[in-house]
């Protein structure tokens, strides 16, 4: 059973993979007018009460938790039926929500070793779980560059804003797109938000340059063939860099979100700091982002050393690792209810 938000990116995602999913109400507290607040924690109860009557009904072992307001009301109706909890923090510093909830949580999960003093005699190091459809489409360049008619030879630039879109990042490409589009071919995944303005500017391109250029609002199975085509990865710096930008070895010029409470600069920061990426303030996008892309896919040596920093930091079996875990935790629950009967 997958809990989140209702009409969100994840409710889209569950749905496709076949999951059953729930909305539960919640609401964000921090840097709210005081009105807003109160309303939001009336959100929050209710969003506990339905929580624990789901849980009731479902009967889980245990409860996988990765973030975001939606698991405040679920940990807390967790924990008060004596469910074990399992928080998985894919980034690199936690958020105010999962501080709070890391100590209602029975075990966290984290990507790095840098994160576990966050979690004192309760953190461990998972790695970041990708997907297995991601790590074979890795094997197979010349095919995921087929997926989207692509030249096999050709230096390729994915531009990826995240589920919703980048907007500063989506018009710096835009701009640039003419003088971008004559060194490389390019697969560029807006988001919903700015695809109208993408395509103006797919309209305004020379023919001959619309045969580099793919776009598209949104992928989802194919996503993991248009990384494995990348040569070179241009996105915000969401948790998942941490994760599928190692695995693949994909060397990244990363522009943190402004907005986002410093945890996509940290991120940013760590992959930079290791040699697998190249940090670009969203505010200097438009004097610095051109000459950045020139000077790294031009430079083959340079990528090759930033891809091998990149493998360096992955683990590849962090998916069995967050398993065994969740295993082990629904187990003692199946103990405590069989000592119970």
């Amino acid at each position: 059973m997958y809990v989140g938000a209702r009409d969100s990116v994840e409710e889209q995602l569950a749905l496709r993979a076949g999951l059953p999913f729930t909305a539960v109400e919640t609401g964000q507290l921090r840097g709210k007018a005081p009105g807003t607040v109160v309303r939001n924690l009336l959100r929050i109860l209710r969003g506990i009460g339905s929580a624990r009557e789901l849980i009731r009904d479902f009967d889980p072992g245990a409860v996988l938790v990765t973030g975001g307001y939606v698991s405040v009301p679920v940990v807390i109706a967790a924990r008060s039926q004596r469910r074990p909890v399992l928080i998985y923090l894919p980034d690199l510093t936690p958020g105010l929500a999962i501080r709070v909830l890391g100590r209602l949580a029975t075990q966290v999960a984290v990507t790095f070793p840098e994160t576990e003093r966050y979690f004192p005699g309760k953190g461990f190091v998972s790695g970041y779980p990708v997907r297995r459809r991601l790590v074979e489409a890795a094997e197979d360049r010349a095919a995921a560059r087929g997926a989207f008619d692509l030249d096999p030879e050709e230096t390729t630039l994915l531009i990826f804003g995240g589920s919703t879109g980048a907007r500063s990042i989506n018009r710096a490409v835009a701009r640039l797109l003419p003088d971008l589009l004559t060194i490389c071919q390019v697969i560029h995944v807006s988001g919903q938000a700015d695809w109208p303005m993408v395509k103006e500017a797919t309209r305004s391109l020379a023919a001959h340059l619309q045969l580099r250029y793919r776009c598209f609002a949104y992928l989802h199975e194919k996503m993991a063939q248009a990384l494995a085509a990348a040569d070179l990865a241009l996105s915000r710096a969401g948790a998942a860099v941490l994760g599928e930008y190692p695995a693949l070895g994909l060397p990244s010029v990363l522009v943190p979100y402004p907005h986002a409470g410093r945890h996509q600069e940290a991120n940013a920061q760590y992959l930079a700091s290791r040699g697998a990426a190249v940090l670009v303030d969203d505010a200097a996008l438009g004097e610095r982002l051109m000459p950045t892309l020139q000077s790294l896919l031009a430079d083959e040596p340079t990528r090759r050393r930033m891809r091998s920093c990149a493998l360096g930091l992955a683990r590849f079996d962090a998916a069995q690792r967050i398993g065994d875990a969740l295993s082990t935790l629904a187990r003692s629950t199946q103990e405590r209810s069989s000592k119970r009967g």
